[in-house]
């Protein structure tokens, strides 16, 4: 029997490889957008440098993009080393993570429960709902899927040890738990979920039961015939009490990465004040959100890259609370007869917790990338409910069979046309906006996308109502600075670059911003202000000056004008390469022999060499 159900396993296996694939196959063929890829790939010099020891040392200690995620800077980086900045390459990398996770989601079932059929169908279910799109279509997400893959490994290496508890095997959860935490924060609830699934279905908390069997009983059974294998892990049982300090070790690991990650978050501005959300109002919040992902998860439909926050309606609280505790009482009531649903239940609920609001990071309401992990619950509870109900009804393996491909055929189609709403920066905050009400950000996103493809008077009116509305947000000013910036409304374009300068929560944004200050005033042909700018910036980030020479290089070698290679010499003389300044600064006297500001610069510095 052993060999058919190794043959059932690996058909399985690469039957669900087979048909994400073929629904996410799109992918390879979509740009990166302007949304978070230009943070964690685009943008990012320390990533684009690959794999080295620099890129090694950057990932550990920073705190860009919010977070502390070492494993998936350096993923990132691997990549750009691989392919460079195309975006096939990440984008394939995102696909065969999000597989992998499909294939260990299967195996830990099918070898926890010994159900192989209902664990295939979990597993197709989480490969092929439309809520996933947003976590593999989008490269910026990459730090989910990986964050998942250790969290899986994780529970694979906790099996491992709950069969036979050693040091060795201990060791192995932590390392791995440690490197799911170091590619994102979120899976921080994994000693909550061992616990769960302590209960069922490794069932450890039955020692005593265990230890009851008489020993006629024992002599009994000893004595039968065999008459099939024992399905699930033969765990060693233990009391809730042992359980629990098991896992202590583990809440070290949980509260170091808790602080890293809040300290890293407030320090980008990133957390937001109570008095832009109140406490009663992520409380309402958290209620709508928990009640909207389950809907959605049942009735796919409306996806988008950004949910905006509001204050919902009473009813919306009222009836999102009923549906939560009427459900709660059901999973509890059934805790003993069918142990799944409340697992199931609690590691939805669970979860969710880092990511529901109670500390709001961002202006999201919720996201879809939040529900990559918290689903598998609800995945679990519904498969294996409706099995059982499919067996007290005798229902035939035909018309099962039916049933689950119906299903899974019509996520398939969702998801294929989700996919394709990433093909371009533009399309995603189209659809975005026409899912959404009173999507302030999908608004913006879109009139940045017409930026990009030229059409700046048409974007200009989104920019400016954006900008209006968040004052303090550098992003917008910058946005709206660079769309004036190229209708050739100098003057306004350096008012709001200064202003994103003024409100910038970072360093690094800071300097950007006086960057493309010193560009603007290059322009306006005010070179003084043009030294000013640069020296505010390297002042803001006396470590960038080496990126900001790289990306003028790059400008004046694409539009080699006087006052660019002007505008050049001065940011050489600020990061103290003089001999390259006065090199930049001839340059732009052979191109305009009368541009004063180039001949007293050289002046002012003296021969030299």
């Amino acid at each position: 029997m052993e060999q058919p159900r190794k043959h059932v396993t690996l058909i399985s296996c690469l039957l669900l490889v087979v048909v994400t694939c073929v629904v996410y196959s799109a992918v390879r063929s979509h740009p990166f957008v302007d949304y978070d890829d230009q943070d964690y790939v685009t943008q990012n010099t320390h990533v684009q440098a690959g794999l080295n020891w620099k890129t090694f040392t950057w990932a550990l200690t920073a705190t860009e993009a919010d977070n502390w995620h070492p494993l998936t800077w350096l993923s990132h980086a691997l990549d750009c080393q691989l392919y460079g900045l195309n975006p096939a390459g990440h984008h394939i990398t995102n696909l065969i993570l999000h597989v992998l996770n499909v294939l260990l989601l299967f195996l830990l079932l099918k070898h926890a429960t010994g159900a192989a059929g209902r664990s295939l169908l979990v597993a197709a279910l989480f490969a092929l709902h439309p809520f996933n799109v947003e976590s593999v279509a989008w490269v910026a997400e990459r730090k989910n899927l990986l964050s998942t893959l250790f969290f899986l490994l994780a529970i694979g290496a906790y099996g491992w040890y709950a069969v036979k508890p050693g040091v060795k095997r201990y060791l192995l959860l932590v390392l791995l738990f440690a490197f799911g935490l170091a590619a994102k924060p979120m899976v921080i609830t994994l000693p909550f979920v061992l616990l769960l699934l302590d209960y069922w279905p490794l069932k450890r908390f039955e020692a005593a039961h265990q230890t009851s069997v008489s020993k006629e009983a024992r002599v009994r059974k000893s004595r039968a015939k065999p008459l099939a294998p024992a399905v699930g892990l033969p765990v060693r049982a233990s009391s809730l009490s042992h359980l629990v300090i098991e896992k202590l070790p583990l809440l070290i690991f949980c509260a170091g990465s808790a602080y890293i990650t809040i300290i890293a978050q407030s320090a980008s501005g990133a957390v937001r004040s109570l008095q832009r959300f109140s406490f009663a109002n992520r409380l309402e919040n958290a209620g709508v959100a928990y009640a909207a992902y389950l809907g959605k998860a049942f009735w796919p439909r409306s996806f988008g890259i950004f949910y905006p926050h509001a204050q919902p309606e009473l009813w919306q609280v009222a009836l999102s609370l009923l549906v939560l505790l009427t459900i709660s009482i059901f999973v509890w009531k059934q805790r003993k007869t069918h142990r799944y649903l409340i697992v199931g239940w609690l590691w939805y609920l669970g979860t969710l917790v880092p990511v529901i609001g109670l500390v709001q990071v961002g202006d999201q309401a919720m996201a879809d990338r939040y529900a990559y992990v918290p689903l598998i619950g609800i995945f679990v509870m519904f498969v294996w409910g409706v099995a059982d109900l499919a067996d007290r009804w005798h229902l035939k393996p035909q018309a099962r069979f039916a049933a689950s491909g119906i299903i899974l055929a019509a996520l398939s189609l969702l998801t294929w046309r989700q996919v394709g709403y990433w093909d371009s920066y533009y399309d995603v905050w189209a659809h975005t906006l026409a899912v959404t009400k009173n999507n302030l950000a999908a608004e913006e996103g879109m009139s940045k996308a017409m930026l990009m493809e030229g059409k700046v008077a048409e974007a200009l009116p989104g920019l400016e109502k954006a900008a209006a509305l968040n004052v303090a947000d550098p992003m917008r000013h910058a946005n709206l600075g660079a769309a004036l910036y190229q209708l050739g409304r100098l003057p306004e374009a350096a008012k709001e670059f200064a202003t994103a300068a003024e409100v910038a929560p970072t360093a690094r944004v800071q300097s950007r911003s006086y960057e493309s200050l010193a560009t603007i005033y290059d322009e306006l042909g005010d070179f003084a202000k043009v030294r000013e700018s640069y020296e505010k910036a390297l002042k803001a980030d006396p470590e960038g000056g080496a990126e900001m020479v790289r990306r003028l290089n790059d400008d004046v070698a694409s539009d080699p004008t006087a006052a660019r290679y002007v505008q050049l010499g001065l940011l050489l003389e600020e990061t103290g390469r003089a001999n390259e300044a006065r090199t930049a600064y001839r340059q732009a006297l052979s191109l305009d022999p009368g541009l004063e500001a180039a001949s007293q610069a050289l002046s002012a510095m003296g021969s030299g060499k």
